[in-house]
């Protein structure tokens, strides 16, 4: 992270619950920005699943506890807006507007507040519940039975809403308004799974297993995750393998290929793999079983 800090002095107030909007606070705090988390009195279910993510997320940013439903809450929040640059929410529309912070109303009584909506899809789709799950599978990121092996949407998600947190300040510095920025969970995970859409990852594509430099392979005592796509890293790899290629970006593809790089890598260690790729500037990371 750069030690650089643009959002120094913006004031950002979050009540967005779960992963999206703590991965998203974090990144604004790291920026710079002061940061306020109000929790709900039941408290923000991430931190019930996951204490030690949850403080990791939220390190340097201050707590608050309201009950937005009641009176009390309300106003308590209200004394915050006022003072406040962006407005972090993970709400529904229309559990938003049942708190009276909807945009049409906030804009009206705070015109320089900017106010993120991480929701779950876009538009009149925000109403349907979905999580990073859902949204994953949608797009093609779920094979078989198996979960992901992260939380690509939510994470996804969180990276847009800290673009828009810095998009909403370069609003307000050039138009003197606050915006109003959506992020969708289910366009960041469509986002993300591009390159599969592309066909890039797939079992025929470059990065899918098709090059023979983009592979994982097996070793004497475990695994290699290579990646010698560019033909100078794969010209490297051959010659350590003993293979004869002439056209890299032909050869790479072939079946001759494949099997001589595997076979070499059988036969060393993930020592000999791990100097091999320093000595001979291949990039390579040996794995265990």
């Amino acid at each position: 992270m750069s030690s650089s800090k643009p959002l120094r002095g913006v004031r950002v107030v979050t009540l967005a619950l779960n992963l999206p909007g703590p991965a998203a606070i974090m990144r604004l705090a790291q920026m710079g920005a002061s940061c306020t988390k109000i929790n709900p009195p039941s408290g923000d279910p991430m931190f019930h699943y996951t204490p030690d993510g949850y403080a990791l997320f939220h390190k340097g940013v201050k707590g608050k506890t309201l009950d937005l439903k009641t009176a009390a809450g309300q106003a308590a929040i209200h004394t915050l807006l006022p003072n406040t640059d962006v407005l972090l929410t993970s709400f529904r529309p229309s559990a938003l507007n049942k708190l009276g912070l909807g945009w049409k109303s906030l804009h009206k009584q705070y015109p320089g507040l900017s106010l993120i909506e991480v929701v779950g899809a876009p538009g009149p789709l925000a109403e349907i519940p979905g999580h990073d799950l859902t949204y994953q599978a949608e797009v093609g990121l779920v094979n078989g039975m198996g979960l992901p092996p992260s939380l690509f949407a939510d994470m996804g998600g969180a990276l847009m809403a800290s673009e828009a947190a810095l998009k909403a300040v370069l609003t307000l510095k050039t138009t003197g308004q606050g915006s109003r920025h959506e992020v969708a969970l289910s366009e960041a995970a469509a986002w993300l799974a591009l390159p599969r859409r592309l066909r890039m990852t797939t079992p025929e594509g470059a990065v899918g297993g098709a090059h023979a430099g983009y592979r994982v392979y097996a070793c004497k005592n475990g695994r290699v995750a290579v990646a010698a796509l560019e033909p100078h890293f794969a010209t490297s790899l051959c010659e350590a393998a003993g293979a004869q290629i002439s056209h890299p970006s032909k050869d790479m593809f072939k079946l001759s290929t494949h099997r001589a790089i595997e076979n070499f890598l059988a036969s060393q260690t993930r020592q000999q793999l791990d100097k091999l790729a320093s000595a001979k500037d291949i990039p390579m990371m040996s794995l265990p079983r």
